[in-house]
């Protein structure tokens, strides 16, 4: 009997990467390494009117998830709320229930159930302890990782355009719920080969290795290569 796994933000991420360059359901499967009907799955019932979007779809799943399984009651939410607007932690809330009242919550669900207030409006992640302060600058303009001396996409040579020849590449990303990881996606215009790979921090020399990386078996086949004004590239 085959077990079901709930598919994560990563692998929703993945999903959607996967699908932007065309690949079938069992392709994208084969990649993330679930069958090709929690694939099909989640393309149909995670979707919205503008199509399938990872954060989106992550948000459906953890309220139909959050719906379909009510084994913490209520009055356990109220506690775990309260104990969250005293700022504590979700670990600590979670030790403190199973050590004095028994109750078995973990401080992952704990998270979700955070994740969800938020995406319906509410407050509670605000009492997170990792919450940054951010201030407001005055008078000043970052630049930092701003690319220089760009090219318009107009200046591309017309081969490119016209999809005619192999080595044409097209790179773009695909960020994490923490915003510091990313995927690659590397995409040849005329074949729709593409290649994938996963870099830890968001930054343009960890974007340059990889890409270096994934291209350099096919060093060969590389004429031009696209991206986008994102940071990730300066």
């Amino acid at each position: 009997m085959r077990t079901y796994h709930q598919l994560t933000q990563e692998q929703r991420y993945q999903i959607y990467a996967l699908k932007k360059t065309g690949h079938a359901g069992s392709e994208i499967a084969e990649v993330i390494g679930v069958h090709k009907s929690t694939v099909s799955r989640e393309l149909r019932r995670n979707r919205g009117g503008r199509g399938y979007r990872p954060p989106q779809a992550h948000k459906l799943a953890l309220e139909r998830r959050s719906k379909a399984t009510p084994r913490i009651r209520a009055k356990t939410w109220a506690t775990v709320e309260k104990l969250l607007r005293q700022e504590w932690s979700p670990e600590q809330i979670s030790g403190r229930l199973n050590k004095e009242q028994k109750i078995s919550i973990s401080h992952e669900w704990i998270y979700q159930h955070v994740l969800v207030d938020k995406c319906v409006g509410g407050d509670l992640y605000k009492h997170l302890r990792c919450q940054k302060q951010r201030r407001k600058r005055y008078g000043t303009y970052n630049r930092r990782g701003k690319l220089l001396n760009c090219h318009s996409i107009e200046e591309r040579p017309a081969i490119v355009t016209h999809r005619k020849r192999l080595g044409d590449w097209e790179v773009d990303t695909v960020f994490g719920k923490d915003r510091k990881q990313a995927l690659i996606t590397l995409t040849e215009r005329k074949s729709r080969f593409t290649l994938l790979g996963k870099v830890s921090q968001r930054s343009a020399q960890a974007v340059q290795d990889q890409i270096y990386r994934l291209l350099f078996p096919v060093r060969d086949k590389v004429h031009t290569l696209t991206s986008d004004h994102g940071k990730e590239f300066a």
